[in-house]
């Protein structure tokens, strides 16, 4: 049976309360004046899977960003893809030429994996705020280094995971923190995809592979739910010997006192987006999102919780919106002062350090 009428409502009310962003909120918000009230903002960095689809979303927010200005520093990365999409008519500036644009007030960083955190890191030296894609980089001390500076100078480096504010995770938030589905003993979750020859090469550069490059997006939520845990069991498997030196299918196992957790990624499922899903189950019931985008949910309880029934059922969640309209809506209010970060500096390195361990790389 599927929560709808009355349920779905409080539940959009409380995701719109709670400063979760997404379509809602966007529609919502009212343009903001041409009097400076919006961020003057600019991107480092073509070469990232997301820098696209990051730069889609800041042009379309015209209420909350002026964008400045785009940086590639490799000419043939930026002759082929000028003119394209989201990068159609903006304006190419060398690195400091951004970093010295008066008034400036972010940056998104969206280079290839390597150079994120170096860049970064000469973002903040330049006082400005920073979202900065994943993996943050193969070492955990550069990346602390990166955080500290930021704190210190009161600047956010906001992390690019993409599922922070997702309808689905934000109700599983919301679910564990009050409490309905008792105590968590139990979360698995797997996020797995096909990939061709070419970027099979890229990833390898990494003895990290599959988890380094997507494990972190179900990391980040782990670690939200159920903190640092005491112990990571890493298995890697390579299924193209023959081919490359890929770790393309992976698991780790995350120890708690009273829970255990387990991550599965591969490069070599069909059709794997459609399977992607983060479970968490509790002794008082289970949470279920399948797929992961567009999230959707099957919620089963006890007892009734939160103004949904007990047993199972299937939620309408309020729409995704684009993937990253949550993010840069949270950054816009984080910069303006309205708020703080939902997911601090420590949070941030514990997931890194989580990550690096699942991925067998320390």
């Amino acid at each position: 049976m599927r929560a709808t009428g009355m349920i779905r409502r409080e539940f959009v009310r409380r995701i719109v309360q709670a400063g979760a962003g997404l379509a809602a909120l966007a529609a919502t918000r009212p343009a903001r004046s041409a009097a400076g009230a919006k961020i003057r903002i600019g991107q480092i960095g073509t070469a990232h899977g997301h820098a696209e689809g990051k730069l889609a979303t800041i042009r379309k927010m015209h209420g909350e960003y002026e964008l400045v200005g785009v940086v590639e520093p490799d000419p043939a990365r930026r002759q082929a893809v000028q003119g394209r999409g989201a990068y159609r008519d903006v304006r190419w500036m060398t690195e400091e030429e951004l970093l010295n644009t008066p008034g400036l007030q972010a940056v998104a960083v969206e280079t290839a994996v390597r150079d994120l955190v170096p860049t970064a890191a000469r973002c903040v030296a330049a006082g400005v705020h920073v979202h900065l894609d994943k993996p943050a980089g193969a070492s955990l001390e550069a990346f602390r280094r990166l955080l500290d500076e930021a704190t210190r100078r009161r600047l956010v480096i906001q992390m690019g995971y993409m599922l922070r504010y997702n309808p689905g995770f934000r109700l599983c938030f919301q679910a564990v923190k009050e409490g309905w589905l008792g105590d968590v003993f139990e979360i698995y979750a797997t996020m797995s995809k096909t990939i061709g020859p070419n970027q099979r090469r890229e990833l390898a550069e990494y003895r990290g592979g599959a988890m380094f490059e997507l494990g972190g997006h179900l990391i980040d939520p782990l670690v939200h739910i159920l903190g640092r845990p005491r112990g990571i069991a890493p298995f890697a498997r390579r299924t193209r010997p023959e081919q490359d030196d890929l770790a393309d299918n992976q698991l780790a196992v995350f120890e708690y006192p009273e829970a255990t957790a387990a991550i599965r990624v591969a490069l070599v499922e069909v059709q794997g987006e459609r399977r992607r899903q983060f479970v968490v189950c509790g002794d008082r019931g289970t949470l279920d999102i399948r797929p992961l985008e567009p999230p959707r949910l099957e919620l089963t309880l006890a007892e009734p919780r939160g103004g949904f029934s007990k047993g199972a059922q299937g939620v309408d969640l309020p729409a995704l919106g684009g993937r990253y309209d949550g993010d840069f809506l949270d950054l816009a209010r984080i910069v303006r002062g309205e708020k703080s970060p939902d997911f601090g500096p420590q949070h941030d390195l514990t997931v890194h350090e989580c990550l690096l361990k699942a991925s067998g790389m320390m």
